[in-house]
């Protein structure tokens, strides 16, 4: 059954605040911090596309509109928090590749969360497809995880900005870095969310967005090149990387990248102009290097608002039906809470 994101806003306020189990420190951690200062995640790379991680804060330049600021926070090859949330297309043109996308992925997130990962690291996984189905909150039990990567199934269209939508939604409120990694073969089809409310959303929650691009064959036959340059764009506007793949690879070299990525990105923070009060607009932000033939990847701005516009009421979750004692056990888990310990088999 299909609801409108009205009653996404009650279950959200359940994901938001998970029981914790004992012994295991909370999934979701409240920053607080100074709501003024403007946080950049920031990847340089040379002319090959390799990381450039020795720079100094002296060689970073940012403009905030038309001033030049003054960088006050600097990390080199930041090791804070990670929440990723990976989002999986699963409309009927991707079921072919649903079983290599779902390898590579748990592989991904085998080495994400291993050794050297920072003890709050989080995942949390959504499946689309023509709605949006959280599998599991944020989490780094592998148990999760794994359970939320086997319960994928196919669905029909594809509600890409409605997943990014509802993934910004659970990573709010979350300390350190905010991520979103999305596989899909095309474009949206049946989101009700639009794609600057989509990109708004991932603007508020200072998210980066990876995308994956899976095409079925290497010709232009058959592809959404609207699709996927939207999704280039997406993925531009807030600091990140898209990579193509083909229906007959793996995704594991497209997860190396951004493994590599998250490895080599520096943290930036700096304290914006004054903005006029009683009015909501994007700011524009630049960052350079003084390093020749250096390619700068970051956001490219930042929403400020008086009130933000919610589109709350637009999107869909599924809230499924069948086999209801099943599905009920396993909402607590997608929900970010602990399930309680299963029952020997017979």
């Amino acid at each position: 059954m299909k609801l409108r994101l009205a009653v996404l806003v009650v279950l959200l306020c359940v994901a938001a605040t998970p029981a914790r189990p004992q012994g295991e420190e909370p999934a979701d951690t409240t920053f607080v911090a100074d709501v003024n200062l403007v946080n950049l995640l920031v990847n340089v790379q040379d002319a090959q596309g390799g990381p450039i991680g020795d720079l100094a804060v002296e060689d970073f330049t940012i403009v905030d509109g038309a001033g030049k600021r003054e960088i006050t926070v600097f990390e080199r090859r930041t090791n804070r928090p990670l929440s990723v949330a990976l989002m999986l297309d699963t409309s009927l043109s991707t079921a072919k590749e649903l079983q290599f996308e779902r390898d590579s992925a748990k592989r991904f997130f085998t080495r994400l969360l291993g050794p050297g990962s920072h003890q709050e690291d989080r995942v949390a996984v959504l499946q689309f497809s023509d709605y949006v189905e959280m599998l599991t909150g944020l989490t780094r039990s592998e148990r999760r995880i794994e359970k939320a990567m086997d319960r994928i199934s196919r669905g029909g269209g594809t509600s890409m900005y409605d997943s990014l939508y509802l993934a910004a939604s659970q990573l709010k409120g979350r300390e350190g870095r905010r991520v979103m990694v999305v596989i899909t073969d095309g474009g949206d089809t049946t989101s009700y969310i639009s794609f600057q409310e989509a990109l708004k959303a991932v603007h508020d929650v200072d998210a980066v967005i990876y995308g994956i691009i899976v095409i079925p064959i290497r010709s232009d036959a058959g592809r959404n090149t609207g699709g996927e340059n939207a999704l280039k764009t997406l993925a531009a506007n807030t600091g990140g990387m898209t990579f193509v793949q083909y229906a007959n690879e793996n995704l594991d070299e497209s997860f190396d990248q951004i493994l590599e990525s998250l490895r080599t990105q520096y943290l930036i923070g700096y304290y914006p102009p004054k903005h006029v009060s009683g009015t909501e607009r994007f700011r524009k932000v630049e960052v350079s290097v003084s390093r020749p033939g250096a390619q700068v990847l970051s956001r490219n701005g930042y929403y400020v608002s008086a009130s933000r516009r919610s589109g709350a009421a637009k999107a869909r979750i599924n809230i499924p039906t069948i086999q209801p004692k099943p599905r009920l056990e396993a909402a607590p888990e997608a929900a970010g809470e602990e399930k309680t310990p299963e029952e020997p088999q017979p």
